[in-house]
C-alpha cells in the first residue's frame, strides 16, 4: 500500500460542506491537507506552500479551476493536479485534458473514488519529489537531429529549442522508448493518461498534432514531396524527414528514426 504521510494536498472547493467532508476524510488516510474555497486564495498559498497534488473544483469565484490550473502550470509545471466538477459535457472534459489536467472525476463522486484516483495519479508522477525539483530522472534522447532532455523537458534542434508541457514530454518519452516500434493508442492511453476514456483521446490526438509539428523542423525540398500523395506517401521514397510520427491506421503510431549508419 502506498504511504501518504507526507502527501500534501491543495484542496480547492467552493462548497463548504463538501469541502470539509473532503478534508476530514483524506486527513483520516493520513494526507495533509490546506484548503481554499476560491482560486485567488489558493493560488497564493501555491507560491509560498510545497504540495504534491492540487485537486481542483471548476466553478468558483474569483479565478476558475481552469485558469487557477493554468496559473499553477506556469509555475510548476509538473504539478499533478485534478479537476473536480459538475460540468459533465464531453467538451468540458476534452477542454480540461487539453490544459493539463491528470484526471476529470465528475460530481457527485465517493470520497473513496476520488481518494483512488489521488493514489493513481500519484503513483504515475511521484517518483521523487515534486515540491521544488523535476519529477523525472536524468534521461536523453537522441532522435535525428533532436535532442530531446526529459528530466528538463526540454526539447533541442540546431534551429530552434522548445520547453515542452508535462503531458508532451511524457507522451515523446514513450515514443523514444518505443522508437521505430508500433505504439499502440491504448498504451499511449494507459502510460500517459491513465484513462482509455473516449474524450481522453480526443485530448491525445491534440497531443500527438503538437508532436508532430515539434518535430517538423527537418524540411523536405519542395520537389520531393508529393502534392497529392495523402498521410501515407506523402514524401518521394528515399526522402522522408529523419524522424516523423507515422499513424499507423487503426492501431497507433510508430515514431520513425532514421539510424546513422
Amino acid at each position: 500500500m502506498m504511504k501518504t504521510t507526507r502527501n500534501r494536498i491543495m484542496l480547492v472547493e467552493d462548497s463548504q460542506n463538501l469541502r470539509m467532508v473532503l478534508k476530514d476524510y483524506f486527513e483520516m488516510l493520513d494526507f495533509q491537507v490546506n484548503d481554499f474555497n476560491d482560486g485567488n486564495a489558493a493560488l497564493d498559498s501555491f507560491r509560498k506552500e510545497g504540495y504534491d497534488i492540487c485537486v481542483l473544483d471548476i466553478m468558483m469565484p474569483g479565478k476558475d479551476g481552469f485558469t487557477l490550473m493554468q496559473d499553477i502550470h506556469k509555475i510548476n509545471p509538473q504539478m499533478p493536479v485534478i479537476l473536480v466538477t459538475s460540468k459533465q459535457s464531453k467538451e468540458d472534459k476534452i477542454k480540461g485534458f487539453k490544459l493539463g489536467c491528470d484526471d476529470y472525476v465528475i460530481k457527485p463522486f465517493s470520497t473513496e473514488e476520488l481518494t483512488l484516483r489521488i493514489k493513481a495519479v500519484l503513483r504515475r508522477t511521484q517518483n521523487t519529489a515534486v515540491k521544488s525539483r523535476p519529477l523525472y530522472e536524468e534521461r536523453i534522447y537522441v532522435i535525428g537531429n533532436y535532442t530531446f532532455d526529459y528530466s528538463a523537458m526540454e526539447l533541442r534542434h540546431p534551429k530552434a529549442t522548445r520547453y515542452l508541457t508535462r503531458k508532451e514530454a511524457e507522451l515523446l518519452r514513450l515514443f523514444c522508448e518505443y522508437k521505430n516500434k508500433l505504439l499502440t493508442r491504448e498504451t499511449i492511453l494507459r502510460e500517459v493518461w491513465g484513462d482509455e476514456d473516449y474524450a481522453v483521446g480526443r485530448s491525445m490526438d491534440v497531443f500527438l498534432t503538437k508532436l508532430r509539428s515539434y518535430l517538423s523542423l527537418d524540411e523536405v525540398p519542395e520537389e520531393h514531396i508529393n502534392k497529392n500523395g495523402g498521410r501515407h506517401n506523402k514524401y518521394e521514397p528515399g526522402y522522408e524527414p529523419d524522424v516523423q510520427i507515422v499513424n499507423v491506421h487503426g492501431t497507433g503510431f510508430i515514431l520513425k528514426v532514421k539510424e546513422n549508419n
